[in-house]
């Protein structure tokens, strides 16, 4: 037996709940905590094994929940702590894990904390976030631009400073050089844990440490600067992270995971190495910037090319095999539907298949795999015929500044909003065809996507056909054989831009996984060799031609 280094994380699929959007208990329009009990039977038969919660905590929402004033409270639109209390034994009791957002690179500005530190220059905890003098000209420290759009800095009349928000105004940096932040943090960590969660999936935390506060190299509108270099992989994240782990995360018998911006898989393995004493995995941003990344984000073209996203999946496979962990992920709260990506929804036969091959091509390489809410239905991109309905702060702050400052068109960039917003996951998860489709009995607080009659859970839970059904069975079959969790990945046909093929292999069995990523028959002469093997799992009922493959088609044999 090859040496591998089992883990429970390993093994695990995790589905991931924007609990704003899934489900709501009360009739006020917004998703909450008892909404999401109600619907642990769907997700224990789905066949998932931890949930991750984005956060619940208490917060004004500049940011839907990523801007926290509380740390050690529920959000009130959420429900109470008893409410947490019974939604996590509910979840034990079914088998599940929950894993909560650790949101530490900033907190709220409404947090007690940052009350104190712009109360005065000389308060004890004016530390615990960064503050800079004004530039020579009273201007910003630096010329850096935030990840919303706009400066990165925010005058404070009060104390006569500047403090630093990579996102939103409301948003301001905590100073991790501070030993009493990191001690208030792990503290924190610790009141999680004893009550009995799972492990953390960590916002943006390779950004903790900043490298220095210069002008960054210009955008390419000219307006800002970019931070990229100086604040992320900074020259402490590592000493924070081995604090952390040594101080809380070793404790428990936890799943992390890192959202680490501006990562290879060299530096994950820093990050998440076997041996390092950090985090268990990392998400990567690479896969999700093949289309054009944040340089070309609200641009109104988004070309792909399938050749480019098999590069990049094998170097971060064949890169981690052994040194560290993976995780697999299409879409998230941050990223659109991946069936309107990565898919084709030009008709119905066409979003079902290819909602299943893309299941198949990401959900059986080397890694957790992390499916996003609505997407085991084959959820789509919702249109938006202006910026009006659009909730989300990056989006609404990139409209006014490429329209107004940058003088795009707004066709265009509602164009780009419409394919890469983070706005279509947010909207709410469809349950049935009844009104707001099962999410809600009073006012979504974020409209529907209109074709939830079609495309729903109760029409597909019982349809043998169905994209539910067909992850159902996708999920038991990559439990049913640790090939599929351990076994080495190997890239088949390099340079075809329509075939995705490729081997997992452990001792001395071997797995092909071939899917089609286009609309039409392709030949794939390579299933020749396999004639006479098992097949495991197809997305079509009946056999094709030999040494073809059909539209859309996604094959896994054994041998």
């Amino acid at each position: 037996m090859e040496s591998i280094h089992p883990a429970w994380w390993k093994e695990a699929v995790v589905y991931q709940i924007y609990p704003r959007s899934f489900k709501d208990s009360n009739g006020d329009g917004i998703g909450d905590l008892n909404g999401i009990r109600e619907k642990l039977d769907y997700l224990k038969d789905l066949g998932v094994d931890v949930l991750w919660l984005n956060p619940i905590y208490q917060s004004p929402n500049v940011d839907n929940g990523y801007d926290i004033s509380d740390y050690r409270d529920i959000m009130t639109d959420f429900g109470t702590m008893a409410d947490f209390d019974a939604l996590l034994a509910d979840v034990h009791a079914h088998g599940l894990k929950l894993i909560m957002d650790l949101v530490v690179n900033h907190s709220s500005d409404q947090h007690p904390w940052f009350i104190e530190s712009r109360s005065s220059r000389d308060n004890p905890k004016h530390d615990y976030y960064i503050w800079k003098d004004p530039a020579p000209d009273g201007g910003a420290p630096n010329n850096w631009r935030s990840c919303f759009s706009g400066s990165a800095w925010k005058y404070d009349e009060k104390t006569g400073q500047y403090y630093l928000h990579l996102f939103a105004e409301g948003q301001p940096d905590l100073n991790w050089e501070n030993p009493e932040v990191r001690d208030q943090v792990f503290d924190m960590m610790n009141f999680w844990f004893q009550k009995g969660i799972d492990g953390f999936r960590m916002d943006v935390i390779s950004m903790i440490s900043k490298a220095g506060y210069a002008d960054g190299p210009l955008c390419a509108d000219g307006l800002y600067g970019d931070y990229t270099d100086q604040c992320t992989n900074g020259p402490r994240v590592h000493e924070y992270l081995q604090e952390m782990n040594r101080r809380v995360l070793s404790h428990y018998d936890c799943m992390t995971v890192g959202e680490n911006a501006n990562v290879n898989p060299e530096l994950a393995c820093l990050y998440a190495g076997e041996d390092r004493h950090e985090l268990n995995m990392v998400f990567q941003f690479e896969l999700m910037d093949v289309d054009g990344g944040e340089s070309r984000k609200w641009e109104p073209e988004h070309p792909w090319k399938l050749t480019d996203i098999k590069k990049i999946q094998t170097r971060w496979q064949t890169g981690l095999d052994g040194k560290a962990w993976n995780s697999l992920y299409w879409n998230n709260h941050d990223q659109p539907r991946v069936v309107s990506r990565f898919g084709c929804t030009k008709d119905e036969e066409s979003r079902v298949r290819s909602a299943k091959m893309l299941a198949v091509c990401l959900y059986l390489m080397q890694g957790t795999p992390y499916i996003y809410q609505g997407e085991e239905l084959g959820m789509t991109n919702k249109h938006f015929d202006s910026i009006d309905p659009i909730n989300d702060v990056m989006t609404r702050n990139a409209y006014f500044e490429k329209t107004q400052r940058c003088g795009e068109s707004v066709a265009d960039f509602m164009k780009a909003a419409n394919y890469i917003s983070r706005e279509h996951t947010r909207t709410p998860m469809h349950w049935d065809d009844t009104a707001n489709a099962g999410f809600t009995t009073g006012t979504p607080w974020i409209p529907l996507n209109p074709n939830y009659p079609q495309i729903n859970a109760a029409k597909q839970v019982g349809d043998p056909d169905s994209v539910y059904s067909f992850y159902r069975r996708l999920l038991a079959l990559r439990k049913s054989d640790k090939t599929f969790v351990y076994g080495h990945y190997a890239l088949l046909l390099p340079d075809d831009e329509e075939i995705y093929a490729y081997t997992r292999t452990l001792n001395d069995e071997q797995i092909l996984v071939v899917c089609n990523f286009t609309d039409h028959d392709v030949p794939c002469p390579l299933l020749n060799d396999w004639q006479n093997t098992e097949l495991l799992i197809s997305n079509y009922n009946t056999p094709g031609k030999p040494g073809s493959l059909r539209p859309f088609e996604a094959v896994v044999y054994r041998k």
